[in-house]
């Protein structure tokens, strides 16, 4: 007997789509370098951590996630009451969305999305500012998805890194997707490009290991200049 959602995968697809089923093997991310890196995949299916929890208290409705996977912010988000509406590639990952009540749209970030200039709030998390191997190119097509006054959150490496490169999702027999570019990006790397495009850095804090920051649009009325900024930890102490 299979249950309704055991019904949304094909045991065909790739190493992604399949991640996106709970209780799966592992899945890495394969660089063209050579480099694995494990995919967090158990984050994707439970329960918002206190890191995820930090990204939620900032965000204002309407949000747009980027990328949503099977959809956890965007269900957080619907329960507190905060429209949200997540966008992915991945038939797969629109399916998991609604099927456990979220709402979600199948496409790319770059195609004619919904209500562009009108989102309080864009989420590129869980390694989502590596879409498209181009992080200028996408903050500056997510730059466009939002309101005037409207902000970015954005998930950013820990290290002080700039990469572009070519990767792919690998099962932990080795077995790999197709290839598609990626990148990541730190914090003196996100000043730099934020600054590029007339974008301010407006806040940004660490909760655990990871590393977050948000962004508006220079001169409105969503932030402080980034002099005023403070990086903060998840219990909110400031730390520098």
């Amino acid at each position: 007997m299979t249950t309704d959602e055991e019904e949304l995968y094909d045991a065909g697809e790739d190493p992604y789509a399949l991640a996106l089923r709970p209780g799966r093997e592992p899945v890495y991310l394969r660089l063209d370098d050579g480099r694995r890196i494990r995919m967090p995949v158990h984050r994707w299916h439970e329960q918002p951590t206190a890191a995820d929890r930090s990204v939620l208290e900032r965000c204002a409705g309407p949000v747009l996630d980027v990328g949503c996977g099977p959809g956890r912010m965007c269900r957080a988000l619907l329960g507190r009451g905060v429209f949200a509406l997540g966008v992915d590639i991945t038939p797969r990952a629109v399916a998991l969305t609604t099927a456990l009540g979220g709402l979600a749209l199948h496409g790319s970030v770059f195609d004619r999305l919904p209500a562009e200039r009108g989102w309080r709030t864009a989420l590129l998390i869980d390694g989502n500012i590596g879409i498209g191997g181009d992080p200028h190119g996408l903050l500056r097509r997510c730059g466009g998805i939002i309101a005037p006054t409207g902000r970015l959150v954005v998930e950013i490496d820990p290290h002080d890194v700039e990469e572009q490169c070519t990767a792919r999702f690998e099962n932990v027999h080795g077995q790999g997707g197709p290839s598609f570019p990626w990148a990541r990006l730190g914090r003196p790397a996100l000043h730099r490009i934020a600054a590029d495009l007339a974008l301010t850095v407006t806040d940004q804090w660490t909760s655990g290991h990871r590393c977050f920051a948000a962004l508006a649009h220079r001169g409105s009325a969503g932030g402080r200049p980034d002099g005023a900024l403070a990086s903060t930890e998840d219990d909110g102490t400031a730390v520098g």
